[in-house]
């Protein structure tokens, strides 16, 4: 993992355990879960930005449109991960739309007055959120150059990278990922059809850089993944 990942990259369980209200002396009596079905809302565009949200269990899809009006997939993110952030930064109303991707999908709410009373009273908490939302920005602003002037399977290559840096454990010489993306979540966000996705892995498989099945994606040589990707990843 590079220099700048390790300063960035937050393990999730770590913000989870710290930020969760119900693990808040004060605040567990004042919180409760909310559920979402696959395909429910948790939040839309437009809408007023009230609460940062915590997920407990499954997935949260992060949509939005780009300037040309295109529909774009900004994250896909799991148990113990948060979203909303950007409540923090002033933002008033929502950018973005969240979207429950599975069935019983747990999120825990949290209003921005007990945010800011969290952030009070841990003061090393707030360099976190804002790296957080200053990581988030750059990786999007990174995403939409990517779709408008690389190719698709460059796209997937190096979305593979970044997710190899940001979430890999080292298993010997290699890195292996556990895998929640499907190869249609990738062609989300990354911009691509799902049968590019396939193809472009299977053929990295076939070169010997990655094997993956549906729990994980193994990394066995990132050097030469990268070079695949027309740069080396610093």
């Amino acid at each position: 993992m590079s220099a700048q990942s390790k300063l960035w990259y937050f393990e999730s369980v770590d913000m989870y355990e710290l930020l969760c209200p119900h693990r808040v002396a004060g605040l567990a009596e004042r919180h409760t879960f909310t559920h979402y079905r696959k395909g429910d809302y948790v939040y839309f565009s437009d809408q007023p930005s009230r609460y940062i949200y915590l997920i407990a269990k499954g997935r949260v899809k992060i949509g939005g449109h780009t300037p040309a009006g295109k529909e774009l997939t900004k994250a896909i993110l799991g148990k113990g991960e948060i979203f909303g952030e950007m409540a923090l930064a002033g933002e008033e109303s929502r950018s973005d739309y969240a979207l429950a991707m599975d069935e019983d999908t747990a999120v825990c709410p949290m209003t921005i007055e007990d945010m800011h009373e969290l952030m009070a009273e841990h003061k090393p908490l707030n360099m976190k959120i804002f790296k957080l939302i200053g990581f988030r920005l750059k990786k999007l602003e990174r995403r939409i150059e990517n779709l408008i002037f690389k190719d698709a399977r460059t796209r997937i290559v190096e979305f593979l990278l970044d997710l190899a840096e940001e979430k890999g454990q080292k298993a010997g010489f290699e890195v292996v990922v556990r895998n929640h993306y499907t190869h249609k979540d990738i062609a989300s966000l990354t911009g691509t059809s799902r049968q590019t996705v396939t193809t472009t892995m299977n053929d990295l498989r076939d070169k010997n850089l990655i094997t993956f099945d549906r729990r994980r994606i193994l990394y066995r040589d990132l050097e030469k993944l990268r070079h695949l990707a027309g740069h080396v990843h610093a």
